[in-house]
């Protein structure tokens, strides 16, 4: 019953807030955070107990598997931590205090829950399916501005593209008689299927997780609300992807080439979309190109089997990223900007959200002894136990990187307050309340305090980076911070990486358009043939049921008003011998005998 009320509660709740509409809407963002606090108990006690469900799905052999082991006890708790914080920080902003948002938020939750907990590839399409709905929504979420609507769009068709390799999948696996479609039981596919199950899953997970070449919707969902973006693509959506692939690590490794796939895969993500975030001149563009690369150290450790890494990597760049977002959203609340050269000074003017960026960027930097420090030497020492060189440079460069548009971001935010509002940015009208703050605070102190918890990743890090690896990635990212802070003014954007590789106008080509011009002949066939067939249809059967009140009425009228005149008639005539006299009925009893014995000797 644990793992129902932990996956139930989010998912009824917000259905609830969803449909209640304008009514719920002051009562909303305390009930969205009571709900969150109760989901986040529940993920406690579930990651404590590891509850399993088993039960029968619609067809015979497909099974409905829930299981809470430790990989998706530190996500359900991730997940619930994360959604808490963003509940908080959005009832400080009276453009999020929504029974619709709230809601949508909670379903998202839920959905994300089931992804994390389900063990059979069955109840994972359908979380996928609500996930990318609410994504969706959640990034459309202000539906009067036009480019809101293009982002959710170009969001939901790309990850719907890669998405379809789970389709895929589970043909694949059900073909190659997994018929339970349980997780555990893909890598025991026959090949070719085994090949087809484990290429399906990557492309989905590589789609989900933002990495390239579908990096560039990350970039288009940033037009989403801030809090959004620190829900959805720090800590949950972008996350599955890679959670997905650390999950099924048994299925990568016997293809022989899924694993090195993902892993140069994540390693070139990590690399030059942390190269895209450094161009960028917009703070939210910045966070999301360097999520994409974060995560790619994630896939990177998915790819060389490194577990507890990657687990400690996508935990430690939850809170680390959702603190970021938030400190840019509540930014963009009192200054109305999400530009770098116009958040100058900002830290100061708040120091409250100041400090915690701060904390924040330096733990995104690999700053000792910060969490992603820690996070990220282990994925790469898992690469380097595989005997993978090249990889572990890639993945070193990336951290450098890393550091490098992490200080970027700090040098901007703490410059003197400019003597003049920047052109495009408003004065300070505002304040960051505690709703705001508190999220804030808590978050920079996991930010901080996670890097010194290695153990947190199943128990220990297995295999953990050595002392010259540590010191090595430490003094680097050290480096790179005084180096960047020296001539942060002076940093370039380079056209191909302030576009993000070109990778938006060639998916345009290649997806978005090719899509909606389907999409748009498909209306036009519906309006010209289809609809104007039924439309024809109707009219023929009106025809016809006119043509039959004119014409066959009358004769079926005609036809019963025969009938009832002749009964009249017989009725008549029957009623003539019936006239009472006793003589007459005598007469009429011996003629009827007479016949009868007529009958009788003629018919013999």
């Amino acid at each position: 019953m644990l793992l129902w009320w932990l996956i139930g509660v989010p998912l009824l709740s917000g259905a609830l807030l969803a449909v209640t509409g304008r009514r719920a809407d002051r009562a909303a963002p305390v009930a969205g955070v009571l709900v969150a606090v109760a989901v986040l108990g529940l993920a406690v006690a579930a990651a404590d107990a590891r509850p399993v469900v088993d039960a029968p799905l619609l067809l015979a052999g497909i099974r409905a598997g829930f299981a809470v082991d430790g990989l998706s006890a530190l996500m359900v708790i991730t997940v619930a931590v994360a959604t808490l914080a963003v509940l908080v920080f959005s009832g400080g902003d009276r453009d999020l205090r929504t029974s619709r948002f709230v809601g949508f938020v909670l379903l998202f939750a839920g959905a994300m829950l089931v992804t994390v907990t389900a063990a059979t590839l069955a109840v994972l399409l359908m979380a996928w399916e609500v996930m990318g709905a609410m994504s969706w929504a959640l990034i459309g979420y202000q539906w009067r501005e036009p480019e809101s609507v293009r982002a959710a769009g170009t969001a939901f068709l790309t990850t719907r593209f890669a998405d379809l390799g789970l389709y895929v999948a589970a043909g694949a696996a059900l073909a190659g008689g997994v018929g339970s479609l349980a997780l555990a039981e893909l890598p025991s596919a026959p090949t070719p299927w085994l090949h087809v199950v484990a290429a399906g899953v990557v492309l989905a997970a590589l789609g989900k997780s933002a990495q390239l070449p579908f990096s560039f919707w990350l970039s288009q969902a940033m037009h989403g609300p801030s809090p959004v973006s620190a829900l959805l693509h720090s800590a949950t959506m972008v996350a599955a992807g890679a959670y997905l692939l650390l999950r099924l690590i048994p299925l990568l490794e016997p293809t022989g080439w899924a694993g090195p796939l993902v892993a140069w895969v994540g390693a070139a993500t990590a690399v030059l979309l942390g190269l895209v975030a450094v161009a960028q001149s917009d703070l939210k563009q910045l966070l999301a190109a360097s999520t994409c690369a974060q995560i790619g150290f994630m896939v990177l450790a998915a790819g060389a089997g490194g577990v507890a890494g990657g687990a400690l990597q996508l935990v430690a760049h939850a809170a680390t990223k959702t603190l970021l977002f938030l400190a840019a959203g509540a930014w963009l609340v009192v200054l109305g900007t999400k530009q770098l050269g116009e958040l100058r000074g900002a830290a100061r003017r708040f120091p409250v959200v100041g400090v915690t960026f701060t904390v924040g960027a330096a733990s995104l930097a690999g700053l000792p002894p910060l969490s992603l420090w820690v996070s990220k030497d282990a994925v790469l020492a898992a690469v380097l136990e595989r005997g993978w060189v090249p990889l572990y440079v890639a993945g070193l460069a990336g951290a450098v990187i890393s550091a490098v548009y992490s200080a970027k971001a700090v040098w901007f935010v703490w410059q003197p307050v400019p003597a003049r509002t920047p052109a495009g940015a408003r004065a300070a009208d505002g304040r960051v309340n505690a709703a705001m703050s508190l999220p804030l605070v808590v978050l920079a102190a996991l930010a901080a305090l996670l890097g010194l918890l290695p153990t947190l990743a199943s128990g220990s890090l297995a295999p953990a980076p050595a002392v010259w690896e540590l010191v090595l990635s430490g003094l680097l990212a050290a480096a790179a911070i005084a180096v960047t802070w020296r001539s942060a003014a002076r940093i370039g954007a380079p056209r191909p990486l302030a576009s993000w590789l070109g990778l938006e106008r060639a998916a345009h080509a290649v997806i978005v358009h090719p899509t909606l011009a389907l999409a748009r002949f498909l209306a036009r066939f519906d309006d010209r043939f289809l609809d104007r067939s039924v439309d024809a249809a109707a009219r023929a059967t009106g025809a016809v049921a006119r043509a039959l009140d004119r014409r066959g009425e009358p004769l079926v009228d005609g036809a019963v008003r025969a009938v009832a005149v002749a009964a009249r008639s017989l009725g008549r005539l029957a009623r003539r011998p019936q006239t009472g006299q006793v003589h007459q009925y005598y007469a009429q009893a011996a003629a009827a005998l007479a016949l009868l014995a007529l009958f009788v000797i003629v018919v013999r």
